[in-house]
């Protein structure tokens, strides 16, 4: 499967060189053995880790020595705690292409978002048990590898769930806010352990850190929780009750979108400018000047980005700045709108400190309604294919990828897909979910799913059997070939030949069933019985595949009818395999030697005219062999065809006696 070692185009011939060869799922970088070995050795396993983070090779070694790199396609397919995504998956992207396509409207889309729900569960599932992994193992480097895939995760989910509110549902003016609210207290759990510990504290209000929970159900819109907490600090310090009852108050009327069509966004704006004004006016009047925590909260309600961006640390990101800031500056923000408020944002809350990172370029993409380039960063960004092929599947469900094609032919749906299931085809069990991807995939599928298949290493009967299922579900007739000759040709070389013959009786193969016929009828001289009885027994039609195998067939046949004691039948059948001329030349002598017992039955079997047929054929056994001289000089041979010879005799003689016989009477 893989092609010789290659050179890099260019390399000086006289110094070390970087080699590769290519297999179907990885490539096997390696250095030549002659030039500077440091410099070369450090370039090639720089290239190596580079592409993928993890290198297989030898040691150090001798200036002299060579390492060799194992560079896959796709690294996170063989890690066991991932295995959980890619098969609960499967199953959502299975029921996705079955779904009813009738569907239309309200319940189509309700029917996608509950599909694009089921992912995020399946991620979120992963990354807990990926968690817990990290936190059982106490091996440094397993546990550096499960923070990191948690982190990959976390982000993958994060990614998916904005593109669920803004393509997938496409949440308007209104719910989107709160959509967007809910995304920010799922994903951003930097500050849960602080509200942990303050609200689990004998006297809350009293902790260092109240005032930063406060802060931060606030700044998440989760007012209920800001007023309960502010009660325990107003019972402590009746002082502040009447400054405390005003914040409540303002709290308690702050006006939010509805899910539901209880009021126009009019009508939410009107109320929204009204409960705004109030606030300008407390402020103004110095309500809470004397509490410069209650102070900060109601600059907050007014939206002042300098009084949020002072929460910079409790926000932890640009988005939830974001979120916050439309909250409690403009709640009915329209979705195309959103573009020029993330982009501000972020450039206020990273404030020229540290430069975007791809996270962050990504989930620019998807404010900026820029679908394409949000899958075209994850691909880039992110360490699979499951991410950009399962999203883009769902995208294109959803209608909105129709007019994108690639400039060679396959839209970007399906190239993702075949990405995909050819990385599922390089992993020993994972290969079977890819199967289900390549026939989802119309214009290309076919190709790619018979090509790859055919790589499939067939360790055991029971997984080329599996193999075999599949091709012949999808009348893959070349591939079935392939697979039976294979399996055949790895039977007899270990000498089960009835297993042989079984699988090339399936491939159709004559010649080479031919060849396995003739090892059977090889193995019968030598032994005296056949093996695999069951299997010759009930070739039935399948015998007609060749000559030899229908010789065989009906040659066990003979033996039965003897072992049953129908002589007659047994007879006429040994006659016509010889007449017929189906058995091999080298086979006659031993089918003569089986006559020579019904020849000397009591009653007699053979007619005048079959006995001078057999006759004739023991002639022309005797004249006709090649080796007349050496056939003649061999004792065991004369003395059979003597003895034949004489049973002919005596048969001919007791039939034209038993004929004349019945003739007189």
């Amino acid at each position: 499967d893989t092609v010789p070692p290659q050179v890099v185009p260019g390399a000086d011939p006289s110094a070390r060189q970087l080699c590769f060869a290519w297999g179907p799922a990885e490539v096997l970088v390696c250095e030549t053995l002659f030039g500077r070995a440091g410099e070369s050795r450090s370039r090639a396993g720089t290239a190596a880790r580079a592409l993928t983070g993890s290198v297989a090779g030898a040691g150090e070694g001798a200036p002299s020595s060579s390492r060799v790199y194992v560079v896959r396609r796709d690294q996170d397919i063989y890690i066991q705690t991932l295995r959980k995504l890619f098969n609960e998956s499967h199953a959502i992207f299975m029921g996705l292409q079955r779904s009813e396509e009738e569907l239309a409207g309200k319940s189509r889309k309700a029917q996608l978002v509950q599909v694009s729900k089921n992912y995020r569960s399946v991620i979120r599932a992963c990354m807990e048990d990926m968690h817990q992994a990290a936190v059982s193992t106490r091996d440094p480097a397993l546990q550096g590898q499960y923070s990191t895939q948690v982190s990959i995760l976390s982000a993958m989910e994060l990614i998916w769930n904005l593109c669920e509110i803004l393509f997938v549902e496409a949440a308007t003016a209104g719910p989107l806010l709160l959509r967007l609210l809910d995304w920010v207290r799922l994903h951003v759990c930097d500050v849960d352990s602080m509200v942990r510990e303050v609200l689990s504290s004998e006297s809350p209000s009293k902790h260092k850190l109240f005032w930063n929970v406060v802060d931060v159900f606030v700044l998440q819109g989760r007012m209920d929780e800001a007023r309960h907490l502010l009660s325990k600090e107003a019972s402590a310090n009746p002082t502040s009750m009447n400054m405390y009852k005003i914040l409540d108050d303002l709290m308690k009327k702050m006006p939010v979108p509805s899910l539901g069509n209880t009021q126009t966004l009019t009508e939410l704006e009107l109320k929204w400018q009204h409960w705004h004004e109030e606030c300008q006016r407390y402020l103004q009047d110095g309500t809470f000047a004397s509490n410069p925590h209650m102070e900060s909260i109601c600059k907050i309600l007014l939206g002042d980005e300098d009084a949020i961006l002072e929460k910079k640390e409790l926000m932890t990101t640009w988005y939830h700045f974001l979120v916050t800031r439309l909250l409690y500056s403009h709640p009915t923000v329209k979705p195309m709108e959103l573009r020029f408020y993330a982009q501000s944002s972020m450039d206020l809350f990273l404030g020229g400190e540290s430069s975007p990172e791809p996270l962050d370029m990504i989930l620019m993409a998807a404010f900026e309604f820029e679908m394409h380039q949000v899958i075209k960063e994850c691909s880039i960004v992110l360490s699979n294919w499951w991410f950009v092929a399962h999203l883009t599947d769902l995208l294109d469900h959803c209608k909105l990828l129709q007019s994108h094609n690639l400039y060679f032919g396959s839209n970007m749906r399906e190239f993702l897909l075949l990405e995909y299931a050819s990385g599922l085809f390089s992993h020993h069990s994972l290969w079977q979910l890819g199967v289900d991807y390549f026939d989802h995939c119309p214009e290309y599928g076919r190709v790619y799913l018979e090509l790859h298949i055919e790589r499939i290493p067939l360790s055991t009967e029971r997984k080329a059997l599996k193999v075999l299922r599949i091709c012949e579900q999808r009348q893959m007739h070349e591939q079935v070939r392939s697979i039976c000759k294979i399996m055949a040709m790895k039977a007899l070389r270990n000498n089960r030949l009835g297993s042989a013959l079984s699988w090339s009786i399936r491939a159709k193969d004559a010649a080479f069933a031919t060849l396995i016929s003739d090892r059977f009828l090889k193995d019968y001289c030598e032994r005296g019985c056949f093996s695999d009885l069951d299997l010759i027994d009930n070739l039935g039609p399948s015998m007609l595949l060749s000559d030899r195998l229908t010789f065989l067939g009906k040659y066990r046949e003979f033996h039965r009818l003897y072992g049953e004691k129908r002589f007659p039948e047994a007879a006429r059948l040994l006659l016509t395999l010889m007449t017929a001329h189906i058995a091999p030349c080298s086979f006659w002598m031993t089918l003569l030697t089986d006559a020579l017992p019904l020849l000397e039955q009591k009653e007699v079997i053979f007619s005048a005219e079959q006995t001078y047929e057999l006759m004739r054929c023991l002639e022309d056994l005797t004249a006709g062999n090649p080796d007349k001289q050496k056939f003649q000089d061999d004792d065991v041979e004369t003395t059979k065809v003597e003895m034949l010879r004489l049973a002919l005799a005596r048969n001919l003689a007791r039939v034209i006696v038993k004929e004349g016989t019945m003739e007189g009477s």
